[in-house]
């Protein structure tokens, strides 16, 4: 059986963590690209310029085969990996974190350091609306205007919304399916004769 769902999170939102004079502003933000990442590094550094750091870590795919971690001057292991921690124990993908940090003067050290992170992603995570999603697979098909019924009840059969239609004598549309159903789908689309399925 396909694991065909995920977690994110719906909307930005934000965390705060003050420890001894530091102060630790967190901001979560759902991302699918890693270059959204950096339009929201970016902004967060322009916005928080006087701060000493800008910290983050984010995971993206419904695999969470992409992810990266970031500590901006901090000791090593000290912010990016317990921001990700953070991500990894809340099972969330397709989210950026990114923790800015005011010095107040006193050293935290290296527990301070990492618990202070920690609970200033955590902040931010648990503000958050989480969402689980399905994994989908899109494809295309062609068919001529005969077999229109035959395509349709299908469809109709597994509640799937037709995309980009073109009804003509040649007929053309697009769907997307969550990934454990797919098989199902395409074999039952496959046995139609003349009409083409192809994987968008």
């Amino acid at each position: 059986m396909f694991d065909d769902t995920y977690l994110t999170i719906t909307a930005p939102s934000e965390g705060l963590y003050k420890e001894k004079g530091s102060k630790f502003l967190a901001f979560a933000y759902p991302v699918r690209t890693e270059t959204e990442v950096k339009e929201h590094l970016e902004r967060i550094k322009k916005e928080y310029f006087d701060a000493r750091h800008h910290c983050y870590a984010y995971i993206l795919g419904p695999h969470k085969d992409a992810f990266r971690i970031n500590d901006d001057g901090e000791p090593s292991g000290t912010a990016g990996k317990p921001i990700h921690g953070q991500l990894l124990s809340t099972n969330l993908t397709d989210v950026c974190v990114i923790v800015v940090r005011y010095f107040g003067g006193i050293k935290l050290g290296v527990s301070g350091l990492i618990n202070a992170y920690k609970t200033a992603a955590r902040d931010a995570l648990d503000n958050a609306t989480i969402v689980e999603k399905t994994i989908d697979i899109g494809y295309h098909l062609h068919f001529e205007y005969p077999l229109m019924n035959d395509v349709m009840r299908i469809l109709k059969d597994y509640d799937i919304p037709p995309r980009n239609p073109k009804y003509e004598l040649d007929c053309e549309l697009d769907f997307f399916i969550r990934q454990s159903l797919s098989v199902q789908v395409y074999d039952a689309i496959a046995k139609l004769r003349g009409v083409t399925i192809t994987s968008l």
